[in-house]
Order: C-alpha cells, then sequence, then structure tokens
C-alpha cells in the first residue's frame, strides 16, 4: 500500500513521465530494448541468416536507444525550468505512481506486439531483391537482370556479402558509400560491380556453397540458334559437346579449379578483360608457369593488380545476365516471342532496340510504333493477317530493350560483358587467345576441341540433332 505522506515524492520512474518530451525518450529507449531482445539472441546463437539485421542490432537500434537516452535528461530540464509539480514532487504517490504504470505498461504493450513484427517485417524486408536494388542503391540494372533465372529466388546478401563479422563489416563498409552515392545523385555511370572487389563475397563463400568445385558434371549438349537478317529470317543452329567436367576428372572446370590447381592473372583495367599475364601452379604434378601475352614482360606486370580465379572470373554475370541486340532477337524468335514468319523480323528488330533514345519512355513509344509501321508500308497484307504476331513482337522488343538499356544510367548494349564463353565478348580469350606463352615457348591453349566438341556450325537442320531425335519443336 502506497504511502500518503505530504513529504514531496520523486522517484525516477515518476520523472520519466514528467512531460510529453520526456515520455516519448522512454517510449523510445523501451522501443529499442524490446527490439534488441528480439534481436541479440539470434546474432549470440549465431542463427542470423541475414547480415543486414546486424545493421539494426548493432547500429540502428542502439542508435534509437541513445537517442531516447538523451531526449529524456532534455525533457527533465525544460520541466524543471516550468516548475512542474512532477519535479518539485508530488503528494499523492498513489497517482503518480498510477500514471506511471499505466503509460510504462502500455507502452511496453504495444512495443512488445508492434516492436517484434516491425523488427521481423524489417529483417526479412532488408533480405529481398527490393530493398538492395530499389530501397537502398541505385541499381535498377542489376535489380532488373536479377528477375531471370537461374539465381532469381537467391537474395543479393548471400552473394553480395561474406558470412562472418568480417565480411558483414567490408560489405557495409563499401555499401555505405554507395548508400550515400545513391542518396546525393553523386555515382559512377554506369554502376561497375566487379566480383570481388570492395568487400563483396568471394565465390569459395558463395558459389560453392551450392556448387562444390569437386563435383563431375560431365558433358553438357548446347544448341545455338541463329536467324539470319533476310526475309525469310533463316534459321541455322551451332551445336556444341561442352567438356565441362570437373574435379580430377579435366574438363573446363577441372583445368581451372581442380584440387591442387592454383591460377592467378593480371589486369590491366576494372572489367578484367585485358590480361597480360596468368600463372599457374599444380602443386599435384609440380608444374609452375608463367604465362606472358605478346610485348609483356615481368617488370611491365609487376605492378598490376593481382586476382586468384574463381568462379565468377567466368560466371561473372550469372545473376545479372544481358544481351546483345543479336543474341537478344534470336532467343526471341527461338521461343516464338517474335514469330519467325514476319518478313525482315530479325534485321527491323534487332536495328530498332539498338537505335538510340533518350529514355526508356521514348522507347516503349517509339519501338513498337515503327515495328508495326514497317508492316504497315512495306508488308500490308501480311500486317492485315498477323497484326496480333506484330502487337505482341512489339510487347517483346519494349522488353528486351528494358531488360538490356538504361538511358539514365548511362547502360546501354555491351555494357556489361560476359566472360562466359567467347562469342559475345573475348571471355575464354581473354588468356586463351594463343599469345600468352611462357618464356620455354608453351602456349595456353586455344585450341577449341579443348572446351566443347564442335558437332555442328550454323548448319539449317545439322543432321546431328536429326540422328538424336531432336525436332525444331524440341528446341
Amino acid at each position: 500500500m502506497f504511502s500518503m505522506s505530504d513529504k514531496p515524492y520523486r522517484p525516477i520512474l515518476i520523472l520519466l513521465t514528467a512531460n510529453w518530451i520526456t515520455m516519448a525518450g522512454s517510449a523510445l529507449v523501451v522501443l529499442a530494448a524490446v527490439v534488441l531482445l528480439f534481436l541479440i539472441p539470434v546474432h549470440m546463437s549465431g542463427q542470423a541468416s541475414n547480415p543486414y539485421s546486424g545493421l539494426l542490432a548493432f547500429l540502428i537500434i542502439p542508435a534509437a536507444l541513445l537517442l531516447g537516452l538523451l531526449v529524456i535528461p532534455v525533457g527533465l530540464f525544460i520541466a524543471r525550468r516550468s516548475g512542474g509539480a512532477v519535479m518539485t514532487g508530488v503528494t499523492d504517490r498513489r497517482a503518480a505512481w498510477r500514471k506511471a504504470i499505466i503509460f510504462f505498461g502500455v507502452v511496453t504493450a504495444i512495443n512488445v506486439l508492434v516492436g517484434g513484427q516491425l523488427t521481423y517485417r524489417a529483417v526479412e524486408h532488408m533480405d529481398t531483391q527490393q530493398f538492395c536494388g530499389q530501397t537502398c542503391h541505385a541499381m535498377t540494372p542489376q535489380f532488373t537482370s536479377h528477375t531471370r533465372p537461374p539465381h532469381l529466388r537467391v537474395a543479393c546478401v548471400s552473394c553480395h556479402v561474406s558470412p562472418g563479422a568480417t565480411g558483414y563489416f567490408k560489405a557495409k563498409t563499401a555499401g555505405t558509400r554507395r548508400l550515400v552515392g545513391a542518396l546525393m545523385d553523386n555515382f559512377q555511370r554506369p554502376i561497375d560491380y566487379i566480383p570481388g572487389q570492395e568487400g563483396a563475397a568471394s565465390s569459395s563463400e558463395t558459389c560453392e556453397v551450392c556448387h562444390a568445385r569437386e563435383t563431375t558434371l560431365g558433358p553438357r549438349f548446347r544448341i545455338l540458334p541463329k536467324f539470319a537478317e533476310d526475309e525469310a529470317n533463316t534459321r541455322s543452329e551451332t551445336v556444341l559437346m561442352m567438356r565441362v567436367g570437373g574435379g580430377a576428372s579435366g574438363g573446363i572446370h577441372g583445368a581451372h579449379l581442380a584440387p591442387g590447381i592454383s591460377i592467378r592473372y593480371f589486369a590491366t583495367d576494372n572489367k578484367r578483360q585485358t590480361i597480360p599475364r596468368v600463372e599457374y601452379k599444380n602443386t599435384k604434378t609440380g608444374i609452375n608457369r608463367t604465362f606472358l601475352a605478346a610485348g609483356s614482360t615481368d617488370a611491365s606486370t609487376k605492378n598490376l593488380r593481382t586476382f586468384v580465379m574463381q568462379c565468377a572470373d567466368c560466371h561473372n554475370r550469372v545473376a545479372h545476365s544481358f544481351e546483345l541486340p543479336d543474341r537478344a532477337v534470336d532467343r526471341a524468335l527461338a521461343s516464338g516471342e517474335l514469330n519467325p514468319s514476319l518478313p525482315f523480323a530479325k534485321k527491323t528488330a534487332v536495328a530498332l532496340i539498338q537505335a538510340k533514345y533518350a529514355s526508356a519512355d521514348e522507347a516503349g513509344r517509339k519501338i513498337p510504333a515503327a515495328f508495326e509501321d514497317f508492316y504497315k508500308q512495306k508488308y500490308p497484307q501480311v500486317f492485315a493477317a498477323q497484326q496480333p504476331d506484330i502487337t505482341r513482337a512489339g510487347a517483346a522488343l519494349i522488353a528486351m530493350y528494358r531488360h538490356n538499356v538504361f538511358p539514365e544510367l548511362q547502360v546501354t548494349w555491351g555494357t556489361y560483358p560476359t566472360n562466359l564463353g567467347h562469342m559475345a565478348s573475348p571471355g575464354c580469350f581473354r588468356c586463351h587467345d594463343g599469345d600468352h606463352s611462357t618464356a620455354d615457348g608453351k602456349t595456353a591453349s586455344n585450341d577449341c576441341e579443348t572446351c566443347h566438341r564442335t558437332l555442328a556450325v550454323e548448319e539449317k537442320d545439322p543432321p546431328v540433332l536429326k540422328d538424336l531425335g531432336i525436332s525444331t519443336a524440341m528446341r
């Protein structure tokens, strides 16, 4: 039972309800404490799967707690200056305690309900592509390209943030700089992300969690359709049997990443497209070789940036793939998005999507209109008979353009080259160009059959596909 003594009474709990400022600070402190109660145990147990949850647990929430603790004395100072009853002392202790208990009871109950959900939803949202690509960073091209298989359901942080405190710190240090650049609209255009740089996770911490390098994959059958820019959009196909291999079985993966093999390379440019020096070491065979491009020397390459070869050096666009106009249209023709029966569909489509437009909106207006106008003027009978196909093709061309070209960020066709293969960019030929050799004359192989068996090259109805029973409808 509370004493009803007339002696002034000023316990700390009652002082925290002196005015709306102290109550706001108290509410903020309670909210921060509740959220920390949800987050800290998860981090202490090592079960926090989202690296961004550490941003809440160790930065944002502690900052809110500190702010609340700073607001409370400000409120007390103001209450003291105004001569409030709570500061001079209260005689009705029961009423004072009732007010304080009701306030903190209500605030705590609300914060437990709201704070718990807020924490869960915030951490959940921070694990989405929308947060990384649109909310936090100005990375529309990367966000858009991530909407396609095979990694569209893999969270950004799974590949871009190394596990552990060190990886988290490096990623957040680099990410904070990018975030400030996005907020100030002061960042590089086009955005230039290179795997393995600026705190990004290495392949051993990301790719190899699901794809072990020791796995023997065996050969892979590939059919590459191509359409000519003639009236009939004549189709041909290149057929390859890829010697992917893996582990001790050799092949492409085994030759570069088998146990005991270590490859370092030296690049002159940020995108690592020019590689004048490669160092190959195999601890199992004892082979140790240095390959230099023609005109390069030990002295001219010793100060270049060095990289240890990993998955992302070839699979550099595996989750953010971009196309070239010719290949994008070939894919659409092969899938039926563009009807191959439309005369000169390939030639017209390529010309339209690689033209320059001031914005994506302008491209969205002009591309389908120009595609329709071509058939209205040149092939009116085709337009009358196949207008739905022409309209659908126009929509496909817009989607194609918007997936690969972002004028506001100075991203266009070919801005982000892929190192996988050697058709769209140098890729394999950065090292295997026949121009890299050792001091004793050994050359880094550029024999096509080392990586794949060529079964057909731009042939119409290749016999090998007929022998295998693969019809046009199946490919």
